[in-house]
């Protein structure tokens, strides 16, 4: 997002990542909401208590619209009521096929020829809201899981940012952020889009 010049003003991660360091080092706000505060990864979580703190922090920090990415966590209604239609999510496979963590491993499993990576406002249910664009990748014979989620990465990283600075455009006109009719404009150089 930096490199394509976007506004990121703050970035937020649950544990200690590079994200954070990048975000120091191009003078956004770096939060660590650390989520072993919150009960971990086990049934002890306690969601709405890391979400509260998640949509207090973007709110204090005067966020317009939330991309995530790699964040990996469904967060409940109270960001979405702060936030309405105003967080966007990125997902390594050709949604609604193959939603959740495996994306790329399960489009590997179910034999498909292609896949790709589809940017979609984020809803209460995992990888289910809207899409607002989608890229597709060929699956190659002899693609791995890791080789065929490195060319997804690819795609990603020209259509996320594309996707994100067409969002924030519709908000600075007074829009709602809705599925374009013709996808997203991706700018010259950068890989196609499909919807």
């Amino acid at each position: 997002m930096f490199e394509a010049g976007l506004p990121v003003t703050t970035v937020v991660s649950d544990r200690p990542c590079a994200a954070l360091e990048l975000a120091r080092a191009e003078g956004a706000a770096d939060v660590l909401i650390d989520r072993s505060l919150y009960g971990g990864y086990g049934p002890s979580f306690d969601r709405q208590g890391f979400t509260a703190t998640v949509a207090a922090t973007l709110v204090a920090n005067q966020v317009d619209l939330v991309a995530m990415a790699g964040f990996g966590t469904v967060l409940t209604q109270t960001v979405h009521d702060a936030f309405p239609n105003r967080i966007l999510n990125t997902h390594p496979a050709l949604l609604p096929a193959f939603p959740g963590w495996h994306g790329v491993r399960d489009a590997l499993a179910g034999g498909v020829t292609e896949t790709g990576c589809t940017v979609h406002l984020a809803t209460l249910e995992m990888d289910a809201g809207p899409i607002l664009a989608q890229q597709v990748v060929p699956v190659l014979e002899g693609d791995t899981e890791e080789t065929l989620h490195e060319r997804i990465k690819v795609v990603e990283r020209a259509l996320y940012p594309a996707t994100v600075a067409w969002a924030l455009a519709e908000l600075e006109a007074g829009r709602s952020i809705v599925p374009p009719i013709h996808g997203v404009p991706v700018p010259a150089g950068r890989e196609g889009m499909s919807t």
